[in-house]
């Protein structure tokens, strides 16, 4: 199988199928989304705290580690855009501006900078949006999870997720004139999610999939942001997304010992099915569109940057590819999920830490986070 083929035979690397998707957004001024949500809520009679001890070690510690968005951050700080820098990796920012097939080749200094900052605030604007998928979909977890010790956690990361869609909706208010639209690749991604009646497909989409990115992709952009209010707004967030990662690796893996192949094997295919639709958010079709770049020659220059200058893409994966191998979907089977995470070439994560215990080191009453 090559890298631009999945196993039903479409090109993965088709800039058409990409943009297609786009067109799904047939209302892109809603202000209201509904979705259909195919779950039974389930009530449990049984209310043994601490039946499975590392819930609620996690549950305990949520407890101990919440922070209040409003007082805990300096709002006063003052975020010059004018002095921006760019928080995207060197090689893809070369390989963007100054390979001689990029539609951006020319661009002086002034257009440079309008790029990077649009970027930028289309990355927080879906970081925003992510947030609030995970806090529809944690609050259909207190649903539909048949376990009083899960039910207890996913509240407390009900309480979260709404402290993390308004500090970031506060930041790109405020501090970055506006929010862009959600993606619509990400938007069906969200749709899906929630629409599953499954609740371990919940966990699977939002807890491992989405919120796995969204751990790697704040670590970079913490690492990389000279900005010191979103600095100390991502470590606060690291925070809690690595338990929250952590509460579906431990709830997950003790349901999937007990799958049958075909089961996990539609786990299996889910997982990629997700992969490909964060990889391809990724894209900036809306950033392309606000500029006046062409979108389908932008995203084929995208799509056909070398492996070797993908790292951020890459590392977008550095946790999600190693909670995957905990939960034995790598192998399972014929070893179908490693396969295609190969072929997408980030398979090379598979033996990171997973997230399992990890969420401890992020912790902010372990590790205070000080002020910039």
């Amino acid at each position: 199988m090559t890298m631009t083929d999945d196993p039903h035979g479409i090109d993965l690397n088709d800039p058409d199928r990409i943009l297609e998707i786009a067109k799904a957004n047939v209302d892109p001024d809603e202000v209201v989304h509904a979705v259909k949500d195919n779950a039974d809520a389930l009530f449990t009679w049984d209310y043994g705290k601490g039946q499975r001890a590392a819930l609620d070690k996690l549950y305990e510690k949520a407890k101990r580690s919440q922070w209040n968005g409003t007082t805990d951050l300096p709002w006063e700080t003052e975020v010059d855009l004018d002095a921006f820098e760019p928080v995207s990796d060197p090689l893809e920012t070369e390989y963007f501006f100054d390979h001689e097939n990029s539609p951006l080749k020319g661009m002086n200094e002034a257009q440079r900078h309008e790029v990077d900052l649009e970027s930028f605030k289309w990355s927080l604007s879906q970081f925003m949006h992510g947030e609030q998928g995970a806090l529809l979909c944690t609050a259909k977890i207190v649903e539909t999870v048949p376990w009083i010790d899960a039910k207890y956690y996913a509240a407390t990361q009900v309480v979260d997720e709404a402290r993390h869609v308004e500090v970031f909706a506060r930041y790109t208010h405020e501090k970055l004139g506006g929010p862009y639209p959600i993606n619509p690749h990400l938007r069906l991604l969200l749709d899906d999610i929630i629409n599953d009646s499954r609740w371990d497909m919940t966990y699977l989409g939002m807890q491992i999939m989405v919120e796995g990115l969204a751990l790697a992709a704040f670590g970079f952009m913490h690492g990389m942001t000279n900005e010191p209010l979103l600095k100390q707004l991502l470590r606060y967030v690291m925070s809690d997304e690595a338990r929250h990662v952590a509460f579906g690796v431990l709830s997950l893996q003790e349901v999937y010992d007990g799958f049958t192949a075909a089961e996990i094997r539609e786990r299996q295919e889910f997982a990629f099915d997700a992969a490909l639709r964060m990889r391809d958010r990724f894209m900036r079709q809306e950033v392309w569109q606000n500029l006046g770049v062409d979108e389908y020659d932008m995203v084929k220059h995208m799509l056909d940057m070398p492996w070797e200058l993908k790292a951020f893409q890459r590392l977008l994966f550095a946790k999600i590819v190693p909670n995957c191998r905990k939960l034995g979907l790598l192998d399972a089977g014929d070893g179908w999920l490693r396969d295609r995470f190969t072929d997408i070439g980030v398979i090379e994560f598979e033996h990171h830490e997973d997230t399992s215990e990890e969420y401890i080191d992020f912790d902010i009453t372990e590790n205070p986070v000080e002020a910039a």
